[in-house]
């Protein structure tokens, strides 16, 4: 698996390719259904950091961190930049973007997407795993990461 190049991870399975700010105006096109699914950056200058996101308070934590730390754990040749997991595709991704546009629900992971400038232009991908749990996918998937790259994707790095 490749994680800096839409072609080989289109090639591995995975589907939509979507942005965000579609996903905002028609969820519909999400998928029912147990898998794992990627937010890609989709540009190759580093990305603008906002000192706060647009991310909601999940128990009444504060969502963000410094943008010196964002910039440090920024990976630049990666495309994927979160690895997360879901019983429920449609459902798990909805809470992510809500979450993200600050409303007040249980998805505190992958939080550190929301302090990207435009995140709306984020992209994400899935991948239906219907003989597989999707926990055992994401594990698999953060592994080989984490060997290629020696350590996690950007927004799988802080809980």
């Amino acid at each position: 698996m490749t994680f800096s190049n839409i072609k080989k991870i289109k090639a591995n399975g995975f589907k939509g390719f979507e942005k965000i700010f579609d996903i905002i105006k028609d969820s519909s096109i999400l998928p029912n259904g147990a898998g794992v699914y990627f937010v890609i950056y989709p540009y190759r200058d580093n990305p603008e950091f906002s000192e706060k996101g647009t991310g909601g308070c999940y128990k009444g934590k504060n969502p963000n961190v410094s943008t010196k730390l964002l910039k440090c754990l920024w990976l630049r040749n990666s495309k994927v930049i979160y690895i997360g997991k879901a019983d429920n595709l449609k459902h798990r991704i909805e809470k992510y973007i809500k979450f993200g546009q600050g409303q007040n629900v249980d998805h505190y992971g992958g939080r550190l997407i929301w302090q990207i400038k435009n995140s709306d232009d984020l992209i994400l991908c899935w991948k239906l795993t219907p003989e597989n749990k999707p926990r055992e996918v994401e594990k698999e998937l953060i592994f080989e990461f984490e060997e290629h790259y020696k350590r996690k994707p950007f927004a799988n790095l802080i809980r």
